[in-house]
């Protein structure tokens, strides 16, 4: 099993707002996550590195997640305890009033797969070498997708798009959308906007099917976007079933 991460600023920003962990406990469950942070005064950058220490920390230190519903259960509270600690540090802080950040991870245990996601930062599953979307976002443009008002394409140009209705330390109680994945999948691929703003999903799924090891499919995504602008913070976490362990 291979997984690595990597996280750049782009092109446009002058700081990186994003964060992003890999973590294994001691019963080799694996817990993936990144966070794509907002607001001023680098408010965003310490919103995500809140919420990301948080949630790593807390998984390092339990020798294994339980079952299913034992972890879907662990992910909802630790995913309150960093939202509550974002929401005090805003408060202590008005200087950064209106910080916060997304959140997407993944769980992966012996007997079974798990999402979570706040946010339109994107989870995928890997399988038939075709990536697969797990998560939803929570954006203006896909609730008016949904409720037909919008379609896909007219979406993806909306000056809009980027309008968030669900973000961790926005509020003071927040609700993480939580996926069970039953199928047998050959990967898992986290990231932030960054990357799915510039590379549609043919574009990641022909560099990630490529005969390359881990670290160098991250690098040459985060290339790839950057020569399309790299307009935004760019973070993806990856694990491949069928590589070798490797960290960036």
């Amino acid at each position: 099993m291979e997984y690595c991460y990597l996280t750049d600023p782009g092109k446009v920003r002058d700081h990186n707002e994003d964060s992003v962990t890999i973590v294994k406990n001691i019963n080799d469950e694996i817990l993936m996550a990144v966070a794509d942070g907002m607001g001023g005064h680098r408010g965003g950058e310490i919103a995500s590195s809140i919420a990301i220490n948080i949630i790593a920390r807390r998984f390092s230190e339990i020798p294994e997640i339980g079952d299913k519903e034992s972890a879907i259960s662990w992910i909802q509270n630790i995913v309150g305890e960093a939202n509550k600690a974002i929401y005090k540090y805003t408060a202590e802080h008005p200087e950064s009033e209106g910080m916060g950040t997304t959140v997407v991870l993944a769980i992966l245990a012996k007997d079974f797969l798990l999402f979570g996601n706040i946010g339109d930062s994107s989870g995928y599953v890997i399988k038939n070498k075709k990536l697969h979307k797990i998560t939803t976002d929570h954006t203006l443009v896909n609730l008016l997708v949904k409720s037909g008002e919008l379609t896909l394409e007219e979406a993806k140009e909306h000056p809009r798009k980027n309008v968030l209705m669900r973000a961790l330390g926005a509020t003071q109680d927040v609700e993480m959308d939580v996926f069970d994945v039953t199928d047998e999948v050959e990967g898992i691929l986290l990231c932030s906007d960054g990357l799915t703003n510039m590379l549609t999903d043919e574009q990641i799924t022909k560099v990630l099917n490529e005969d390359h090891t881990g670290e160098e499919k991250l690098q040459k995504l985060v290339i790839k976007s950057n020569n399309r602008g790299g307009t935004d913070n760019i973070s993806i976490a990856y694990l491949n079933k069928g590589g070798k362990v490797l960290w960036l």
